[in-house]
């Protein structure tokens, strides 16, 4: 899910402030539409724990210790699995659990901690849930980030901080991506996403959720 769509739902939230992505080097109208969402756009290979660690040194020290972080970073391997070049696999593994996914929150647990306070959201996917055929590299990734999620939900709530996992369990609508004329509402509207992880984030600690699944309203599970 783009980071331009939860800038705009939680503009004003002084929770989020900074957002981070490869944006820069891929798209760089949606890097300047962040800007214009006034929101604070940082650059970091999510992968690298030098990077990571020097990016939240930088949040800091700019804006203010995090406590909220959203983790939406993932790359992907197809193919037939004995087509499958293992270094291939290891990279479109490294943004999950094995690397990104732990080296982002690792740095974010580490602040919220002292404050027994803080969020950390991690979006899935149906391969979270669901390994399909010629997919086990994205497969593998999202059934280990899902894991680092509800290991960190268990160790760290009664700590004050929140985990919490989304399953997106769909196609989700863009402009390069509509849904056909006769089947509205078919696939995932990015601003209900980004609504129910806004809900999420507003949920008393009496009533945590660590996972939702979200998912068209006619799509199959």
């Amino acid at each position: 899910m783009p980071v331009r769509v939860l800038a705009r739902r939680w503009r004003g939230c002084s929770r989020a402030k900074a957002f981070v992505s490869r944006l820069r080097t891929r798209n760089r109208e949606a890097w300047r539409a962040l800007h214009r969402d006034r929101a604070r756009a940082f650059a970091c290979n999510a992968t690298d724990p030098d990077e990571v660690e020097r990016l939240f040194g930088l949040v800091e020290r700019e804006i203010g210790t995090p406590d909220l972080v959203v983790y939406n970073a993932t790359e992907r391997a197809r193919g037939a699995f004995t087509d499958l070049v293992a270094a291939d696999v290891e990279q479109a593994n490294r943004p999950s659990a094995p690397s990104g996914g732990f080296l982002v929150a690792q740095q974010a647990v580490k602040r919220m901690l002292p404050n027994k306070l803080g969020a950390i959201l991690f979006t899935g996917a149906s391969a979270s849930v669901k390994g399909y055929a010629q997919s086990a590299p994205f497969a593998m990734g999202k059934f280990a980030l899902r894991g680092l999620a509800q290991s960190m939900a268990r160790e760290l709530s009664p700590q004050g901080i929140h985990v919490a996992h989304f399953v997106i369990d769909g196609g989700i609508r863009s402009k390069a991506r509509a849904e056909p004329g006769d089947r509205p509402d078919s696939m995932l509207d990015p601003d209900a996403i980004a609504l129910s992880y806004w809900s999420v984030l507003q949920q008393p600690r009496s009533a945590w959720t660590w996972e939702l699944e979200l998912r068209p309203w006619v799509e199959k599970f």
